[in-house]
């Protein structure tokens, strides 16, 4: 509930354009919400002004940064967009008993795969299946490359890995 107020850690010299606290409420810089709107981006709603409280810087002979951006809060799209945990290769710990939500313990997944005819546009969101994870476009991608946006890490769909347990892709089926 408003107002919001955050109290942020510093792990390198600056603060960045983008901050993951969650997946669900990320905090963005105004200069990122400024253009996300000026693009007609889609994915990302609420843009709620931030008071930053406070800065702790994480490493000891980093000194807390001269000016503090101006951030506010979004909520991420939580669309139609489906993971195909077959061809995501995924290992799970019980099957879905839910198929709108997806909900499921997975343990591995190799790789991101949406179901053909799910995905309903958004250039960043959360797929059903993996609602933990954001997904971004080419579009995105390129968007925040050519603005200089910063503490974003971009990996490639096909080259995705999340096997904390180091268990290995599941097979695919045959036939």
């Amino acid at each position: 509930m408003p107002p919001y107020r955050v109290k942020l850690e510093l792990h390198g010299e600056e603060l960045g354009d983008f901050i993951k606290k969650s997946p669900y409420h990320p905090l963005v810089s105004e200069r990122f919400a400024e253009a996300w709107r000026a693009e007609n981006l889609k994915g990302l709603e609420g843009f709620h002004p931030v008071e930053v409280v406070r800065v702790r810087p994480m490493k000891k002979r980093t000194r807390r940064p001269d000016t503090i951006p101006r951030y506010v809060v979004v909520s991420t799209a939580y669309g139609r967009a489906a993971v195909d945990l077959v061809l995501n290769r995924a290992r799970i710990a019980r099957p879905i008993t839910c198929q709108e939500c997806r909900s499921t313990n997975i343990q591995a997944v190799h790789g991101i795969v949406l179901e053909p005819g799910t995905w309903s546009g958004e250039d960043l969101f959360r797929p059903r299946g993996m609602p933990g994870t954001l997904l971004v476009t080419e579009r995105f991608k390129d968007f925040a490359e050519r603005h200089g946006f910063t503490n974003m890490r971009f990996t490639p769909a096909e080259e995705y890995v999340r096997d904390p347990s180091h268990l290995g892709p599941a097979p695919l089926p045959s036939g």
